[in-house]
């Protein structure tokens, strides 16, 4: 079947099977930062937003997101590499493997939640695994950058 699609703003057209996989068809057109990694929906390496909403794209059909808007962190550039290096001046960076669907929820939460507590936030990365961290570091880190934002929006 042919889709059509907004991959990181530019128009996309593309033929799928029907099992085909919105990882494996981001992948496909260019976008190596989002991983594979669990293969079962429970690690969140595959965050890409679909018309701005996170999404898990190991269980998400690429057929899907036809006529939808698809971003990924290449499409987020330098608000991705800006909330990175926050992470990482807030001592909340470790291998980095888990950064991109992790900035990838961080993006949906400055976009949808104002002024969102510690358990917002939690529930907002339940799905986000880090085999390096203990998460109160990030925990902490996100909330920083998030009330910062609200601040510099604010003032």
């Amino acid at each position: 079947m042919e889709i059509q699609l907004t991959l990181n703003g530019k128009a996309v057209k593309d033929q799928v099977g029907a099992d085909t996989l919105l990882l494996d068809f981001v992948r496909k057109h260019g976008c190596y930062s989002v991983k594979r990694g669990c293969e079962t929906s429970n690690c969140g390496l595959c965050t890409v937003l679909l018309d701005g909403k996170p999404v898990l794209s190991c269980s998400t059909l690429a057929a899907r997101a036809d006529g939808c808007s698809v971003t990924t962190l290449e499409g987020v550039q330098e608000k991705a590499e800006a909330i990175g290096r926050f992470l990482a001046g807030e001592g909340a960076e470790q291998c980095g493997f888990c950064s991109p669907g992790l900035i990838m929820n961080v993006i949906a939460m400055e976009q949808e939640l104002s002024e969102p507590s510690e358990e917002e936030i939690r529930e907002y990365l339940a799905g986000n695994l880090c085999r390096c961290t203990g998460y109160m570091g990030q925990m902490r880190a996100i909330g920083n950058y998030l009330n910062r934002k609200g601040e510099e929006q604010n003032g």
